[in-house]
């Protein structure tokens, strides 16, 4: 948007005071999340809760000069005020407004589940084709919508946008502001409806948003929403998707088998596709953005290509290592009878056999014997060892429940009870309303507590995975590296994830790495690179497989197989020299290495050496090298033994170079956090780690103060200084500090100033609007990994591993 501030009161019929010309290209509403105050204005809004006017003075001490709200307040008579009968109404009118003044073709999503992730998948798959707007997160309701629609600009082709309500009448007015071409009509369920007295209501409401619509997308499986669309608009073209055969789009094989792609069939013609999460939830938002690809004229090909390049979408559920070898399963966020059939689902990939729930009331649902009858059911089916109900509802409904089950009132209650200090290697699943903050219950179970934490995002994990997997043949298998700690970010909690989704080998360095995944339930293969002699013993035990390098170990290790009687050939990985000069058999060796491979009770499982210079266009001529000596060399070993090893030479930068030379098997190490080397690729990977804390406090230093030891810090001006929980002894090197090293808050970057402690480090915030409690991100985006290691003159790999364990580590996925 691009108004003046007289523009816009003419536009809206509001009082103008102040300078008529001052340009207006953004509206902010939030005081907290201002990130520019160049050409924005700030709209009171005005709430049963809240009133935007308290914040005025706070968001004018910032910079900002322009004032929408409903009252004037002349001790601020310097900045610029439009003043409004009602600011809601206000913003609502002048996005419609905004709208019509552009010709493009316009999507609008609504429904109970879906919505945001259904939007994100068809901006993911459209924006190559059309110049793409779309709405912010999740801006979808009557403050959200109008925040969305003013982000169109003259550029914009195609409009994506979310269509939220919580009660009814409120989408005849969103309707009115918008009326989108296309209508998609995601799951209905029981989310947010505590407002309507029936699933029959939520649907009439939902479907008025597509009282002008040209085209009506929705999910077909539920017989109440098909009835409804097809009653309440029988002359509008209607596309139906789903599982049932009675859908326009529909699934035609076995979709729960993750041993074959999904097929479809669309108008007699069938295609298959490749899906990595098989819920309901994940495969219905897929066929929603398949039927809008139908609708554009995708041809099977593109979509089956615009599939593969998905990005997974960000939720909020997060495991974490608590007390007593327990995992947390924090999943406190919403609870709908819907989202507790997907929780149930997630906690399937844990390798936890006892299991333990904490669940408490139902904010939304009217019918209570019969919602908690049909969340009993649902329950009963998980096996949990262990029930805690939490509130005054669930607990009146006990006997639903079969397993074990404890009830309290409040969550405190639960916590001052101590009974969850009987729970002892468990996998614990928090489900709670927000209004219990049964998050409370994850603070007290966690075993580490410390502010800093490295956040992983597993499914950002997967994504980036899969966007190597695209570069690959499909039979390549792929060995994923989790050594040292699994490059920093944990132990057995990446490669059981990874073991989730199908990784064909795990590489670790040290037999210790191997022993303990295999102790935490880990059965997918294991190659150990760093095979010493006194772990042969617990190698054999833990069915771990060595990579020999050398006569010498081969020697050891075949000895040691006949000492424990082994008597079937043991598996092995033999490492070649090709120009490393690290480890592995020279080409001049290989000829004796048949000759003791061929007395051995061993069977060679791979083959492979390592690539130096993969990264680095100018040795590209050394590294095509380095490949055919591999080659060469693996196929005469190859030839001499009676079967067939698998070969592998490519990491993750190989995948992206030198895809041409994948063999049978490739090595994914740094690849999967989201570091490429690659530009295009890079753009299409997802940052998967973010290392984060908090500000301690925040103090007032006078010019000429000094901070932190030494001095090494004075203040040129008056100046703020914000203290960080976290120093060298978390994995922060000290040659970040004296303004080397920058940190991000509040999306800007600000320098680390004096020298880096133990444990903190200080910032100079200027005078910037922050407070004590805010987020500090170390590296994420702002600043990336790369940006931090570059600051450290080093490279990721070491700033990864350098994260000290006393950091909380903490596993978020879809």
């Amino acid at each position: 948007m691009n108004y003046t501030a007289k523009e816009i009161a003419q536009i809206t019929g509001s009082q103008l005071i102040g300078n008529p010309d001052i340009s207006i290209k953004n509206i902010a509403y939030d005081s907290r999340n201002i990130y520019s105050v160049n050409d924005t204005a700030f709209i009171a809004i005005t709430t049963a809760k809240n009133s935007g006017e308290k914040y005025i003075q706070s968001v004018i001490e910032k910079g900002i000069t322009v004032i929408i709200a409903e009252n004037y307040l002349p001790q601020f008579a310097d900045v610029t005020w439009i003043i409004v009968r009602n600011s809601l109404l206000f913003l609502q009118d002048f996005a419609k407004y905004h709208l019509q003044q552009f010709q493009l073709k316009t999507i609008g999503i609504t429904g109970s589940n879906g919505k945001t992730i259904v939007k994100e998948w068809l901006y993911q798959s459209l924006f190559h084709d059309f110049t793409t707007v779309k709405s912010p997160k999740s801006f979808n309701s009557q403050l959200g919508l109008p925040l969305s629609l003013l982000e169109i600009k003259q550029k914009h082709q195609l409009g994506i946008f979310e269509v939220g309500i919580s009660k009814p009448g409120e989408m005849e007015i969103l309707e009115n502001i918008f009326s989108p071409e296309i209508g998609i009509l995601t799951y209905i369920g029981t989310a947010h409806s505590v407002n309507f007295e029936s699933i029959d209501e939520i649907i009439a409401e939902k479907i008025k948003l597509f009282k002008h619509s040209e085209l009506i997308i929705f999910n077909g499986d539920n017989p109440a929403v098909r009835s409804a669309v097809k009653e309440k608009f029988p002359a509008k073209r209607l596309f139906s998707f789903g599982f049932n055969e009675e859908n326009d789009l529909h699934i035609v094989n076995n979709w729960t088998d993750r041993t074959q792609e999904i097929s479809v069939s669309y108008l007699g013609e069938k295609f298959s596709f490749p899906v990595s999460q098989r819920d309901e939830a994940t495969i219905s938002n897929v066929l929603c953005v398949i039927a809008v690809l139908k609708e554009f004229k995708f041809t099977n090909d593109q979509i089956v290509s615009r599939l593969n390049s998905l990005k997974a979408i960000e939720m909020r559920l997060e495991s974490v290592i608590g007390v007593r070898n327990n995992l947390i399963i924090n999943d406190s966020f919403n609870l709908d009878v819907d989202s507790l059939k997907i929780a149930y689902q997630n906690i399937k990939e844990y390798n936890k056999p006892q299991k333990c729930l904490i669940l408490t009331d139902f904010v939304e649902g009217k019918n209570s014997q019969e919602l908690y009858h049909e969340v009993a059911a649902l329950t009963n089916q998980q096996n949990f060892d262990q029930i805690f109900l939490v509130g005054s509802e669930i607990t009146q409904h006990e006997g639903f429940f079969k397993n074990e089950t404890h009830t309290f009132t409040t969550t405190q209650e639960l916590i001052d009870s101590h009974q969850l200090n009987l729970v002892e290697n468990h996998l614990i699943l928090l489900k709670g309303a927000r209004k219990f903050e049964i998050e409370r219950v994850k603070t007290f179970l966690e075993l580490q507590k410390h502010d800093t934490v490295l956040e992983i995002n597993l499914n950002s994990i997967l994504h980036n995975i899969n966007v190597h997997k695209s570069l690959l043949n499909p039979e390549t298998k792929m060995m994923a590296m989790v050594k040292a700690y699994s490059y920093g970010l944990g132990g057995y909690e990446i490669a059981e994830f990874l073991q989730h989704h199908h990784i064909d080998y795990l590489g670790v360095a040290y037999a210790d790495e191997g022993i303990d995944l295999r102790k935490n339930g880990i059965t997918t293969p294991i190659m150990v690179m760093n095979p010493e002699q006194h772990s042969y013993n617990s190698i054999i035990d833990f069915n771990l497989e060595p990579e020999i390098y050398s006569f010498r170990v081969l020697d050891l290790f075949n000895e040691k197989l006949l000492q424990k009687g082994i008597m079937q050939t043991y598996p092995i990985h033999i490492k070649l020299e090709t120009g490393m000069h690290r480890l592995g058999f020279k080409t001049e060796e290989l000829p004796e290495l048949i000759s003791k491979l061929q007395g051995m009770n061993v069977k060679v499982k791979s083959i492979f050496s390592h690539l130096s210079s993969a990264d680095d266009e100018n040795e590209n001529a050394y590294t095509l090298e380095q490949i055919g000596i591999f080659e060469k060399n693996a196929n005469f070993l190859t030839k001499n033994l009676v079967y067939r090893p698998i070969r592998h030479i490519l990491n993750s930068t190989g995948i992206v170079n030198f895809c041409a030379y994948q063999f049978e098997m490739v090595r994914i190490g740094i690849g999967m956090v989201g570091i490429s080397s690659n530009v295009e690729i890079y753009k299409r990977l997802k940052s998967a780690v973010t290392f984060k804390t908090v500000i301690s406090q925040i103090s007032e230093v006078k010019k000429g103060e000094s901070v932190g030891y030494n001095r090494k810090f004075k203040a040129e001006k008056d100046t703020k200084i914000a203290t960080i929980p976290v120093g060298y002894a978390d994995g922060i090197p000290r040659l970040l500090g004296n303004k080397v090293g920058v940190v991000g808050i509040q999306n800007s970057i600000f320098p680390i100033v004096g020298n880096v402690c133990m444990d903190m480090l200080m910032v100079d915030l200027g005078n910037a609007s922050i407070k004590e409690g805010e987020e500090v991100i170390l590296f994420n985006s702002c600043p990336s990994l790369e940006q931090f290691a570059e600051s450290c003159s080093t490279i990721p790999y070491e700033v990864l591993t350098s994260i000290s364990r006393r950091v909380k580590r903490i596993y978020i996925k879809d």
